[in-house]
């Protein structure tokens, strides 16, 4: 099933959309326990749409036994923004308690799960990282990871916009958007750390802030990274959004019914 909601957020103050996919409600009845779910994060030129626009989604899900959710946040980078909305409330709070009200959704930390591309592979990895008793496995593909980076960039209405959603360069450094800071907050207790699984296309200009993030924190974290020809393109994320799935923990609907 595939369900285009909107929705009223107390959190954002707003009218916001979401779109869901959901087995049959056959399968559902016959199976009868709750859905593991995948929070699917777009990136910052899309919206909620994009993955099911630009990917197979849909029809990669059938196999499984799982829900797939997909907000919009517009250009957010799923932050509790210093002059906008609190988006990562919403996303991390919010959300998941409205999607687990009306469907059968698990409630449990093994049984959720969150990925995304670009500005939203830096979103999965902002909730997981940030929320690790929350969520079981977090995927980042092409993941804009290295924030800091941003302020010293030559574009400067780009960095204002960054500055909107992250406050000062100083604020970013010693916050919690600070992917850095949560990650290496995690490797002193790595067993309680996500799975974490990261793709990059070697040409892809976030190439490097990803070769960073698995550089520092590869082994601390365990990290499966899979850095190939590519390149910031839908054809890489439809590949890999497969690959995320076979690496999930998800039962398959044949063994199930």
């Amino acid at each position: 099933m595939f369900l285009q909601l909107n929705c009223s957020s107390q959190v954002l103050g707003i009218q916001t959309s979401v779109n869901v996919l959901l087995p049959e409600a056959e399968k559902i009845r016959k199976i009868n326990k709750p859905l593991p779910t995948l929070y699917l994060l777009h990136g910052l030129t899309d919206d909620h749409t994009g993955w099911m626009r630009y990917s197979s989604i849909e029809r990669y899900i059938w196999p499984y036994y799982l829900a797939v959710v997909m907000p919009a946040v517009n250009r957010s980078f799923y932050t509790d923004m210093a002059h906008g909305a609190r988006y990562f409330t919403y996303v991390s709070q919010e959300l998941p308690q409205a999607m687990e009200t009306i469907f059968p959704l698990s409630r449990e930390r093994e049984g959720r799960f969150v990925a995304g591309l670009s500005m939203g592979g830096y979103g999965a990895f902002r909730l997981a990282l940030g929320l690790p008793d929350r969520y079981a496995a977090a995927a980042n593909l092409s993941g804009a990871l290295e924030m800091q980076e941003v302020y010293h960039m030559e574009n400067k209405a780009f960095v204002k916009e960054m500055e909107d959603a992250f406050g000062t360069q100083k604020e970013f450094l010693a916050g919690d958007n600070n992917l850095w800071n949560l990650a290496a907050r995690l490797a002193e207790n790595p067993d309680e750390a996500p799975a974490l699984y990261m793709a990059c296309g070697t040409t892809d200009e976030l190439l490097i802030a990803n070769d960073h993030f698995h550089r520092d924190f590869g082994e601390s974290l365990c990290i499966e990274y899979h850095r190939e020809p590519g390149a910031h393109t839908w054809d890489f994320w439809d590949t890999h959004i497969q690959r995320v799935l076979e690496w999930l923990p998800l039962e398959k609907m044949e063994d199930l019914l």
